[in-house]
Formats: structure tokens, C-alpha cells, sequence
């Protein structure tokens, strides 16, 4: 399984963000380059949520959980 996990903060307060599990690859067709080189779907998930900024994303392999930011 691979992830797309974003860091996003608020644009209301650029100092509170935190760490998101935008998609994985169960749910939609994620490949490690597509992921790497930006992922369409990571685009599509930040238009469905204009209130974040995208800080930074990573791609995760596995069942791994992250927490925080």
C-alpha cells in the first residue's frame, strides 16, 4: 500500500498545522512516481479543502501511522 501523507496548515493560523493521510492506494490509483512527482490526487484533495496550505507531503509504504506534524 502506498500513502500520500500531506502536512497542511491553516490559513488562518499558519502556525497550527498538522500531518493527514490524503489517500492511499486501496482507495485510488497511487503508484510511488505518481506520488513522488506530486500526485493528481493530492491536488484534488487541497480543492476540496481551501481553508489548509500544502506545507509539504511524503509518500509511505505499508500499513505505517504517522502522528503530528
Amino acid at each position: 500500500m502506498i500513502k500520500i501523507v500531506a502536512v497542511l496548515c491553516s490559513l488562518s493560523s499558519p502556525a497550527n498545522c498538522h500531518q493527514q493521510t490524503v489517500t492511499t492506494s486501496d482507495f485510488a490509483d497511487v503508484s510511488m512516481q505518481s506520488c513522488l512527482m506530486g500526485a493528481p490526487q493530492l491536488a484534488e484533495w487541497m480543492k476540496q479543502h481551501p481553508a489548509e496550505r500544502l506545507a509539504a507531503w511524503r509518500c509511505v509504504l505499508g500499513k505505517q501511522e504517522g502522528k503530528g506534524a
